[in-house]
């Protein structure tokens, strides 16, 4: 997991095992979005700036909710986007809407 883009989840299996799985204890950042969604598309891009400025530091994730509908309900999401933040494969927050400074603010917090 050195590649420093936000990489999309395709399968149950592959979020058990990347987030809640992992105990490198970096921070890992699931953004849970929907294509429909007009904040998701516009926060998108920061989490990638955000993700390539840390290179290294943590981890970024992608979990479209209408095609990981299990993932999304387990993890409790109900509004888009929503972000969830793990270490050792616990959970240690979690952010809900689109806002740029926050969710730096929370990476940076984090690490």
């Amino acid at each position: 997991m050195s590649d420093p883009c936000v990489r999309e989840i395709k399968t149950e299996e592959d979020y058990a095992s990347l987030v809640k799985g992992d105990q490198s204890g970096k921070l890992i950042v699931v953004d849970f979005y929907a294509d429909w969604c007009g904040p998701c598309r516009q926060i998108g891009p920061k989490l990638e700036e955000l993700a390539m400025r840390y290179s290294g530091k943590f981890f970024a994730f992608k979990v479209n909710v209408d095609e990981l509908d299990e993932v999304g309900e387990e993890e409790g999401v109900t509004a888009m986007p929503t972000f969830i933040f793990y270490k050792g494969g616990e959970k240690v927050d979690t952010m809900v809407g689109a806002s740029e400074s926050k969710l730096s603010g929370k990476i940076e917090n984090h690490l």
